[in-house]
């Protein structure tokens, strides 16, 4: 999985804070105001996160109102999984991966794990 580019970042950002679905000119306007992208620029980076699955559409009228169809932790696991499988060892990169979160971190991936493991289906 590939990392946003600048721009796709920052449309994420307003997407993923969004309450709901947000017309094209709305995302525009809630990006940083250092950012002054063109409109038509917004709505091609708009169409690319649809066509790579970032985002859902509809049709208002002559216009598409955008959410999310996955989560920011849905886009975080993507590129965890991916730095993973970079490393000929999966478990020792895993292993400093947690050497390197406080305990606040650790308690809430016991959590997470303990979860995981009473979903599981029994033996």
């Amino acid at each position: 999985m590939r990392r946003f580019g600048e721009l796709e970042a920052a449309i994420m950002d307003v997407v993923w804070a969004a309450d709901g679905p947000l017309p094209v000119r709305e995302v525009l306007a809630r990006l940083s105001p250092d950012r002054e992208p063109a409109f038509t620029t917004v709505q091609t980076v708009m169409d690319i996160l649809y066509r790579k699955g970032w985002v859902e559409r509809q049709l208002q009228g002559r216009r598409y109102d955008y959410w999310a169809k996955a989560s920011r932790e849905d886009y975080v696991a993507g590129l965890m999984a991916t730095a993973l499988q970079t490393s000929p060892d999966r478990g020792a990169a895993l292993a400093r991966f947690v050497e390197q979160m406080d305990q606040a971190e650790i308690d809430e991936l016991r959590a997470a794990l303990e979860a995981a493991r009473s979903s599981e289906p029994a033996p």
